[in-house]
């Protein structure tokens, strides 16, 4: 689970907060033999924030074992309003984590990223339908492994939502495209688009700001296998729910 972009309200022209707690069941090691040690349970916690001269974003994961955590992954970003319209924005960007071995008691760092570009934001006159496209210089800085050296880079980023029949169904997502020289190809992909249904739009449900759905993975060159090969397309379903404050 990377993120649940709320992209709408990065166009709102007023102050605003958006948190939400998220918690996935992950089929993947369901669907592939050579994922027995990827996590079932993530949790995921996002904070939004716009102001009169950007947004503030952030989001972690974390990953459980039967007996505990397992690792967490965060990202926090900062947009700077480059024009009266919010359309152009400053983009800067943080991503990073770590990851432990149960079995070893050992751990492991995710290699630092730092990025920094434009961005170009749209939405429909009510909002309903957003569309954000951001072209990032990327950093990846020296990693705990002796292979993964300093490199510079370039990632693009698509972020979508769409919600219809009233708000009653939510479609999000977003797709990275970046060079990894570290993998086969020299590029990586990975997009998770979700789908959430929204209880607070029944009648009578209206202080019942939970969602129900489904998240799926889709990544190419990202996801390690037993082995610690990343060099094959994968489809990761999940189970999820999502409580909106």
């Amino acid at each position: 689970m990377k993120r649940t972009l709320l992209f709408f309200l990065f166009c709102l022209p007023i102050a605003v907060v958006a948190q939400n707690i998220q918690l996935h069941y992950d089929l993947g090691r369901t669907l592939y033999n050579d994922l027995n040690d990827r996590m079932r349970v993530t949790s995921t916690v996002e904070m939004f924030k716009a102001d009169k001269f950007g947004s503030t974003y952030f989001f972690v994961d974390i990953d459980y074992h039967s007996d505990g955590v397992k690792g967490a992954y965060w990202e926090v970003s900062r947009e700077l309003n480059l024009t009266k319209n919010e359309q152009f924005a400053a983009h800067v960007e943080y991503d990073g984590g770590i990851t432990s071995d149960r079995d070893a008691l050992s751990s492991s760092r995710f290699q630092h990223v730092a990025l920094v570009g434009g961005a170009w934001n749209w939405h429909s006159a009510d909002y309903s339908r957003t569309f954000s496209l951001q072209a990032l210089y990327r950093y990846c800085f020296n990693g705990k492994r002796e292979w993964l050296k300093p490199y510079n880079s370039f990632q693009l980023t698509e972020v979508w939502n769409i919600d219809f029949c009233n708000r009653r169904y939510t479609f999000s997502g977003y797709c990275d495209l970046w060079y990894d020289r570290n993998v086969r190809g020299k590029w990586a992909i990975c997009s998770e688009p979700q789908f959430w249904f929204n209880f607070d739009t029944l009648k009578g449900l209206q202080d019942v700001h939970l969602s129900v759905g489904s998240e799926v993975e889709l990544s190419y060159n990202f996801v390690y296998d037993d082995a610690g090969r990343c060099d094959k397309f994968r489809a990761l379903p999940t189970l999820g729910m999502k409580w909106t404050f």
